[in-house]
């Protein structure tokens, strides 16, 4: 064995095989286009890379930090409680499960109960957002006689803040940040108090690029307003800690990481900062825009995936939100299940085992350089525009992530991206979770909101609405017309219980049609408003459009659709079909219309 030795292929045999393989197809229909415009190649090469930085812990950072990554500093375990007894009871039993960072859920019951922390919990360090609370929580925390040892970070973004509550309170929100990390200097020297959180653009739909300009542009603000207050840049740079939302798209994710500490190190270098501060601390989520409602377990998945990438992209505090978060509401149980999943990424897959593990891949290298150039152009962009909060007030960076949610919303619409278990392979007999839908209240502030939301929520907006016809006593079901053999319209059939089950509505076939008999006997027997033909282009050739015409004008009140698209379109649209139901077709807006139509309610007088 040690004596074979095999041919050298280059790229040129290796495209020819893959065409042949592709059948003739060439392989540039296998690039696409991602929501940053990044173009993804079906191979990478050396001749995608670009200097590598050779150890982690040096400048660029894209390697981490640290330079012996986890080995010397593990990430923390940073599992956002849902505090709603005893705060010490909590944190202890959640520490003796694995927990190694303080994180909960701030609200003004919790803050009466810090004093209820004793000098043993200082030895976790802090990872918590406080927002509002942020002024209350460092006052209260430095009451505590051993508060000196508190470390970690208890943050505040200004500008996070604007876009979640809209009130123009920016100057005002400066100044207390200013005086609260002025205070924390010298009663809490090891805490962190400064964030950029970048989670409000995330759930509003941005993508990677988006993310990256907001957080380094965002970084940028704070120095600039906090040093016109008095600060310095040691004393900013040494408080502040970066928050991400990690979602689904795995090497995009962990790429974004490793091009945020880029970024950083480039914008802390023009400021003249020395090389050993200009690491980026970041603490990350897994998102809560790519978890759903129904077929939740699935969240699992979409969370281990998250947390994956996050770790692989050098975090320092990690969040695992739990398969049930879009309830508003967690239970031991799903906070169990995510914080073991940060162990096992930990203990049982040994990542904290390997330095970047990434570090030298050719794909994670392109994407991180791409998001790397395309991110500082934004940054600039926002710069010219006088920053991002004047870039808030004028509305034009809520536009600009609105434009990729409408991009988002449409390859979900079409299926081009796809939601298991909500806009594919959904399961009509599955479970799924209990939310209650809240009103939207109109916005009265100055500044105009970042909408934060899911991306599967127009699908279960469907789903909840055929649950609220079959409470009306009307049946959201379609009966399918299987043409000919078994083997003839199976392959149709399957497709449109598939494009039919996201918006809830069924699929129910008939026996093997031969006859234009035995189809009128199936909607006389059925009874219902909508019907679907369901074969091979050779069946519809036989049967003929005529076979339509027949169907509505016995049952002039059905609405009847055809799998796929005849070869003789045209005469089937003036047979009267209200449609062709295909791949390319818009599932959602397909499907909302389906279900409007059963809502005028079945016609009593029909007879069948």
């Amino acid at each position: 064995m040690r004596e074979q030795s095999f041919p050298t292929a280059s790229i040129e045999d290796w495209v020819e095989k893959s065409e042949q393989s592709m059948k003739g197809k060439k392989i540039e229909t296998l690039e696409k286009n991602t929501y940053e415009q990044i173009k993804l190649k079906p191979l990478y090469t050396k001749n995608d890379q670009t200097d590598l930085s050779p150890f982690p812990g040096q400048s660029d950072f894209r390697r981490g930090i640290q330079p012996l990554g986890y080995l010397a500093h593990p990430w923390k375990v940073a599992q956002k409680l849902s505090i709603e007894g005893d705060l010490r009871e909590e944190l202890d039993s959640a520490f003796l499960k694995g927990q190694t960072a303080i994180a909960f859920e701030v609200s003004d019951a919790v803050l009466t109960h810090l004093k209820d922390l004793e000098e043993k919990h200082l030895a976790y360090p802090f990872s918590i957002n406080a927002k509002h609370h942020h002024p209350i929580f460092i006052d209260e925390l430095q009451r505590l006689p051993f508060s000196q040892k508190s470390h970690g970070y208890i943050g505040f973004d200004p500008i996070a803040t604007l876009t979640e509550v809209g009130k123009d309170k920016i100057e005002e929100s400066y100044q207390q940040l200013v005086e609260t990390v002025n205070d924390g200097i010298s009663n809490l020297p090891h805490l962190r108090t400064i964030l950029v959180d970048t989670v409000p653009y995330h759930n509003g739909g941005a993508q990677a690029v988006q993310e990256l300009a907001f957080a380094i542009a965002t970084g940028v603000e704070h120095i600039e307003e906090l040093t016109e207050r008095g600060l310095s840049l040691h004393a900013i740079l040494s408080k502040l800690v970066f928050q991400f939302s990690i979602g689904s798209n795995f090497f995009m994710e962990l790429a974004k990481l490793r091009a945020a500490r880029m970024l950083w190190d480039k914008v802390t270098e023009a400021y003249g900062v020395a090389e050993e501060n200009r690491g980026m601390v970041i603490s990350a989520f897994t998102s809560s825009f790519t978890k759903t409602v129904f077929d939740p377990y699935v969240n699992l998945l979409r969370a281990g995936n998250e947390a994956f990438a996050a770790v692989l992209g050098g975090i320092q505090y990690l969040h695992v939100s739990p398969f049930n978060e879009p309830e508003g509401k967690t239970t031991a149980f799903s906070e169990r299940i995510a914080r073991n999943m940060q162990l096992i990424l930990r203990d049982e897959a040994h990542l904290a085992k390997t330095i970047d593990p990434a570090g030298g891949s050719w794909y994670v290298e392109y994407l991180t350089q791409e998001l790397v150039i395309k991110a500082w152009e934004l940054f600039l962009e926002i710069d010219e525009k006088g920053g991002m909060v004047e870039g808030l007030k004028q509305g034009w960076i809520q536009t600009e992530i609105a434009k990729v949610r409408e991009k988002r919303n449409e390859s979900i619409a079409t299926r081009k991206q796809t939601i298991v278990g909500t806009n594919k392979y959904a399961d009509l007999q599955g479970e799924s979770l209990k939310i209650t839908v809240k009103n939207v209240a109109q916005h009265k502030g100055d500044v105009p909101l970042i909408p934060q939301g899911r991306l599967s929520e127009s699908y279960e907006e469907l789903r909840f609405q055929a649950q609220q016809l079959k409470k009306q006593g009307l049946d959201p079901t379609i009966g399918l017309i299987t043409l000919g053999e078994l083997k003839s319209h199976k392959v149709r059939t399957d497709f449109i219980k598939g494009f039919l089950a996201p918006g809830g509505i069924a699929g129910k076939n008939s026996d093997e049609i031969q006859s234009l008999d035995e189809a009128l006997n199936f909607v006389k027997q059925t009874g219902l408003k909508h019907y679907c033909l369901c074969g091979a282009n050779e069946q519809y050739a036989a049967i003929g459009a005529d076979f339509a015409v027949n169907m509505k004008q016995t049952f002039p009140h059905i609405r009847l659709f055809v799998a796929g698209i005849p070869e003789e379109r045209e005469n089937w649209e003036k047979a009267g079909i209200d449609g062709f139901i295909h791949v390319k077709s818009n599932c959602y807006q397909s499907l909302a219309a389906i279900l409007a139509d059963l809502e005028v309610g079945i016609d009593d007088e029909a007879e069948f």
